[in-house]
């Protein structure tokens, strides 16, 4: 079976979707690229049509059977909900909408078409999470990371670092887009799906750099069952650390690399486990029914803390006097990779403790 495809963003991680679609071209046909932009110049779907918006493809006559969206963020609800009403699957790149109403209103599109949305949360097709579940009930999470992002990420887009562009909600932080998989991954693991499994969110948002949105967060998400678990996330470090998620169980302790798939069991044994790619597992979903590992209902509960974090007051500035600049314009915080690991592994917030980068700055 060849699935007709329509690829909406080729630059950035679109370019990515790009290889993968290559890849798999025993299974898919590319129709055409959408990207202001255009398409590629040479190589894999440089001999394919481009246009310069959804509708405008459409309008011309090709029928995708699956749409892949790899734009920003404030676009995803008008552009998925274009692609479902003209009865494609949807491919959604995380996080998957800008807004709790965004979801709403996507969910009841979906609903209405009756089509397929994966979002793409590639996290969720670890084999690691099969073997956390065998190891017993998860008693609690938490999820740290650390990651460099110089002066260029900031400028890479207009949207880059805003929590809102012309009034439209944007929400680019470290919570809820550049380590949103931290984040959507323990809420995955602890079991918490949907946005009625979220009961509380508790946030602490800071920001290094001069941008409106938060670079260093930690969030306490209470649960509805009575659980918590926590994430304290950084993008001012002087170097990248790989995010980490300790999950407690009733066996023990295990250690998940879900940016490596590699996981440590209670007794110490490392293991990779490997993962399935999402979008060959809508394909067969379409196939033969193969159930999705990142429906879009199961959203709901990173949807809880998304829309917390947009809606929670700005940032607030870390001081200058904790602050450093390297040659590449980079800003970090002396001590936040200890600082984040010991907040989340405390199931705390920063405020909660005697934490460094708060000594200079004003405190809510």
């Amino acid at each position: 079976m060849i699935h007709d495809v329509l690829l909406v963003g080729a630059r950035g991680y679109g370019a990515v979707h790009l290889q993968n679609l290559e890849r798999l071209r025993d299974r898919i046909r590319l129709l055409a690229i959408v990207d202001p932009s255009g398409g590629p110049t040479e190589g894999y779907g440089s001999d394919i049509p481009s246009h310069a918006d959804l509708p405008a493809a459409l309008a011309s006559g090709i029928r995708p059977d699956v749409v892949v969206i790899a734009t920003p963020t404030g676009t995803h609800s008008r552009l998925a909900t274009q692609a479902l009403d003209a009865g494609a699957d949807v491919y959604l790149e995380k996080p998957p909408v800008a807004s709790m109403a965004q979801f709403t209103q996507l969910l009841d599109a979906q609903a209405r078409t009756g089509r397929a949305v994966q979002v793409g949360f590639q996290s969720f097709g670890s084999h690691a999470l099969a073997e956390i579940a065998a190891l017993g009930e998860v008693q609690s999470v938490a999820a740290w990371g650390a990651w460099r992002r110089d002066a260029a990420y900031w400028r890479r887009s207009p949207w880059a670092g805003r929590r809102t562009l012309d009034g439209a909600p944007v929400v680019d932080g470290v919570l809820t887009n550049a380590l949103s998989h931290a984040v959507a991954t323990a809420l995955r693991i602890a079991g918490a799906r949907r946005r009625e499994d979220v009961e509380r969110v508790d946030l602490d948002l800071y920001r290094a750099n001069d941008i409106e949105a938060d670079d260093t967060s930690a969030v306490r998400i209470g649960l509805s069952d009575g659980r918590t678990l926590t994430a304290a996330l950084t993008l001012a470090a002087a170097e990248d650390q790989d995010p980490l998620i300790e999950v407690r169980t009733a066996t023990g302790t295990a250690t998940l690399s879900y940016t490596r798939d590699e996981l440590t069991i209670p007794d110490g044994t490392t293991v990779t486990t490997g993962r399935i790619d999402l979008f060959e597992e809508l394909l067969d979903h379409r196939e033969d029914g193969t159930a999705l590992s990142s429906p879009l209902i199961e959203s709901g509960a990173f949807m809880a803390v998304l829309e917390a974090v947009r809606t929670a007051p700005a940032p607030t500035p870390i001081a200058a006097s904790r602050l450093q600049v390297d040659a590449a314009g980079a800003v970090s915080v002396a001590g936040i990779a200890e600082a984040v690991e010991r907040t989340a592994r405390a199931g705390a917030l920063f405020g909660e403790l005697d934490t460094p980068f708060l000594t200079d700055a004003p405190h809510p």
